[in-house]
Order: structure tokens, then C-alpha cells, then sequence
């Protein structure tokens, strides 16, 4: 599986990814202080997941209605870097398969994964 991992991601969790075994592009590492359309493209070049903190990815989705392989938006403010990196993994574990052309939400109580709009 291919991910995309913008530059809101704690490192933890790109490291337990990519321990996983999951190829992960790192945006921190990769292309610093890329804009948000930047990173989107990325994603879809490499027909990877994106996997995200940033809300503006959603609006990019539903809104502006682009095509995406799949985007994974994290809302686990307040937890330890490691508590991040267990839920994340556990996560792509568990659905890996339904995260593709989705939209997902991991919060630490649940997880939502809303399919791809139609586009016309």
C-alpha cells in the first residue's frame, strides 16, 4: 500500500508505517512546505492514500469534488505521539482495503469511512 503522509503527521507515526511495512512519501521529508493542491497531486500520482490532520482536505474532496485514491483525516489531538502511531497502524491493518477511493476519519473513539463522492 502507498501512502502519502503530509507534513501534519507526527513522525511516529510515518515510523510505525513504514515498520508495518507500508510505503510511506513523507511530505517533511520529501517536498517541505508544500501547498495543499501540491500534496493532493502527489497522492494521486503515486495512486496513494493521503493521510492527513488537515481539515482542508475535505473541502478539496467534497467541495472542489476532485478525484482522490483515498484520504485518511486524523482527530487525535491531545493523545501521546505513540497512542497516535497504534491507532493509525491498527487502522490500516484492520481496513486497509476500504480506505482506497474513501474518505476516512480516526478519531479515538471511532472510525468513519465515507466513500468517494460520484464525480459528473
Amino acid at each position: 500500500m502507498n501512502v502519502v503522509a503530509d507534513e501534519s503527521i507526527d513522525a511516529s507515526i510515518v515510523s510505525r508505517l513504514r515498520a508495518e511495512g507500508v510505503n510511506v512519501w513523507y511530505i517533511a521529508e520529501i517536498a517541505p512546505s508544500s501547498t495543499d493542491s501540491e500534496v493532493f497531486r502527489l497522492s494521486n500520482n503515486h495512486d496513494a492514500i493521503l493521510l492527513t490532520a488537515d481539515k482542508d482536505f475535505g473541502a478539496i474532496v467534497f467541495q472542489q469534488r476532485r478525484v482522490t485514491s483515498g484520504v485518511v483525516l486524523i482527530r487525535l489531538n491531545g493523545l501521546m505521539s505513540r497512542q497516535k502511531a497504534e491507532l493509525v497502524a491498527d487502522l490500516f491493518k484492520k481496513h486497509a482495503e476500504q480506505l482506497r477511493l474513501a474518505f476516512t476519519v480516526l478519531t479515538p473513539e471511532k472510525v468513519r469511512i465515507r466513500p468517494r463522492p460520484h464525480m459528473d
